[in-house]
Order: C-alpha cells, then sequence, then structure tokens
C-alpha cells in the first residue's frame, strides 16, 4: 500500500509539473473576434467518461464554448487520471489545473465550513436539500476557499447515501453492531459510525469490491449508484439516505479573476442551467442503477427506522456546537431553511 501511494504521488508530482509547463489558463496575448483573452481550461474529475456527470460536464463545455464565441474552452480529464480530488486541488492551486469537480466532503479537507453538508441528517429530504445548495447558502459557501486560491462555482446532485451490506439487511442503528463498513476518509463519516455503532473502515473506492468479497469489510455508504459497481458482492441497499453530499465545481481563483464580467457571467449561467438539466439526468441514472441492481437480486430495504437513526446521530450536533462553531453556524442556517 505505501508503494502504491509513493507512485500515484510520483505519478501526480509529474503530471503537475507537465501541466503547469503549459503556463496558466489562456495564451499570451491570444484574443478571440471579440477582443475578449481566450481562455483554455482544464478541469478533472475522478469518474468514467460513461457516468452522467462526465457527460453533463461534456455538454456544458460546449454551451460554454458556443456562448462565448470561442473565447473559453475547456479540456476534461476524466478517470481520476489526475489523481485523487485532493490531488486535484492540489494541482489546481499550484498552477496545473483550472478547475476540477469534488465532493463536498473533499472541500472540507481546505476549509472545515463545507463539513456542514456532511453531516448525517442535516437536510430534511431532496426539496430541503436542493433549496439550500441552489440558494445564498451554497453561494456564501463558494467563496470560503478563495484565499486558498479557488472557489466553487456550482454544484451537482450526488443523491444520498445509505448503508448497502454483503449478508446483513439494516432498519435500525442497533444492525450495525459489530459490523466494519468502509467510509470516505472524513472525519465526519468515521463519527458518524462511531454514533450508530458501526465500526468505519476507510478505504479508497475502488478497494471496496474485493472487501465485501473477501470480508475485510461487512459494507459500505454510498449512493445507489455504487450498486453499479458492486451489485455483486451487495446482498441488501438500505435506504436509511442518512447524508446528502453534492459535488462542487471549483474553478481557480487565477483563471476566474483573469476573466472578463461577460465571461464570468457566461461560466455562471451556463453551469447553473448545467445543475438543473443535472437534477433529472442524476434521477434517470438512479433509476437505471437501482433496475440492474434488482435484477442481480440486491434486495432494496424501505422500511427503514429513520428517527432511531436520527435520534443516534444528535451527539454528532452537540459535540459541534464546542468543537467547531464556524461548521455548526452553517447547520444551524441550513436547518433554519429547512
Amino acid at each position: 500500500m505505501r508503494i502504491k501511494k509513493f507512485l500515484a504521488g510520483m505519478l501526480c508530482a509529474a503530471l503537475l509539473c507537465s501541466l503547469a509547463a503549459c503556463g496558466g489558463p489562456g495564451g499570451v496575448g491570444e484574443t478571440n473576434a471579440d477582443g475578449e483573452k481566450v481562455f483554455h481550461l482544464r478541469l478533472a474529475h475522478g469518474l468514467a467518461e460513461d457516468h452522467a456527470v462526465h457527460i453533463a460536464m461534456t455538454a456544458w463545455a460546449e454551451a460554454v464554448k458556443e456562448k462565448s464565441n470561442g473565447s473559453i474552452t475547456i479540456q476534461i480529464f476524466p478517470n481520476g487520471t489526475l489523481g485523487s480530488e485532493t490531488d486535484n486541488i492540489t494541482i489546481m492551486r499550484a498552477g496545473g489545473l483550472d478547475m476540477a469537480k469534488v465532493s463536498a466532503a473533499t472541500m472540507g479537507n481546505f476549509k472545515n465550513e463545507w463539513n456542514a453538508l456532511s453531516v448525517p441528517y442535516v437536510f430534511n429530504d431532496k426539496d430541503h436539500y436542493y433549496s439550500v445548495m441552489d440558494g445564498e447558502i451554497a453561494q456564501d459557501m463558494y467563496q470560503l476557499t478563495e484565499d486558498a486560491g479557488f472557489i466553487g462555482l456550482t454544484w451537482l446532485d450526488s443523491g444520498s447515501r445509505s448503508f448497502y451490506t454483503a449478508k446483513t439487511a439494516i432498519r435500525t442503528p442497533a444492525d450495525l453492531k459489530g459490523l466494519k463498513i468502509r467510509t470516505m476518509d472524513s472525519q465526519m463519516a468515521i463519527d458518524m459510525m462511531n454514533a450508530l455503532g458501526g465500526s468505519a473502515q476507510v478505504m479508497g473506492y475502488s478497494e471496496i469490491y474485493t472487501g465485501m468479497q473477501q470480508g475485510n469489510v461487512d459494507g459500505a455508504e454510498n449512493n445507489v449508484t455504487a450498486l453499479r459497481d458492486h451489485s455483486d458482492v451487495t446482498q441488501y441497499y438500505c435506504f436509511d439516505e442518512h447524508t446528502r453530499i453534492p459535488d462542487i465545481i471549483v474553478i481557480s481563483t487565477t483563471a476566474w479573476d483573469a476573466m472578463s464580467d461577460n465571461q464570468r457571467q457566461i461560466m455562471r449561467e451556463t453551469a447553473a442551467d448545467m445543475t438543473n438539466q443535472y437534477k433529472q439526468a442524476w434521477a434517470d441514472f438512479e433509476n437505471e442503477v437501482l433496475e440492474m441492481a434488482q435484477k442481480n437480486n440486491v434486495e432494496l430495504i424501505r422500511d427503514v427506522d429513520m428517527a432511531a437513526f436520527q435520534e443516534a446521530c444528535q451527539p454528532i450536533y452537540e459535540k459541534l456546537k464546542t468543537s467547531d462553531p464556524g461548521v455548526y453556524s452553517f447547520v444551524e442556517r441550513i436547518q433554519n431553511a429547512g
């Protein structure tokens, strides 16, 4: 594992140097027919080309190019080519990338307040979630990392996250006792598992299949589209819907600040259009995966005691009040918006 991480680090360093050598966004002195500076933006993400996210961003890139009269082009690097989400932000801050699609949980590694979106049951339901992410609260959060050299531009739905397991149906927190559940490398996710009585096992997404197959973990937690990869080793998907963690498209302040007001407006408007259109695309994607999973004999557990899960997570809220008042202030704003 250490060798694997070392090699991944070396690869990212080499890619960073290669991309940074290309210079900043846009060619020096290059302008379009309208006299605006031309930007050749580079955007990285970790998903496959047939994923709904990549398809949506490809269409967005085409819209940006058209509406900007060619003054803004976006080259997309999918499949984790440039490393993890944290790697992508690091490369972006060093000048080797202009944009990245990352989870809001990853954003929490750069500014604590973003962790508010990872707090279990901070959203009442999907309507509440959409209202917050389309509103003023999300706009305020986008600016939190400006001092770090990047800001949020828009968000993409990533559904609700629930538990899925190889052998045990999860209907109450008590069902998690003694189970090893894969979580993201997020302190909030680990705290949630502790509160619910399970054992958090941090590992990469690519390790989940083998982990469940060999019994190294009993299950994982993710949105339903994870079943596209893991239905062969999953017996139960249990809709406790503990978190709704959006994906965020971030852009470097170097690129953003160099754009004209007109170009920034085009980026905002086309990004908002993509977000709205993606809501239905995501819902269709979820339904497609769920249909496939059921054909693969995954049992969907919907009679989950949601109130019991919410109650079990209350210590997380109490802890945040004193340990991280910045995060808790956003939690309060989100809940008050519901």
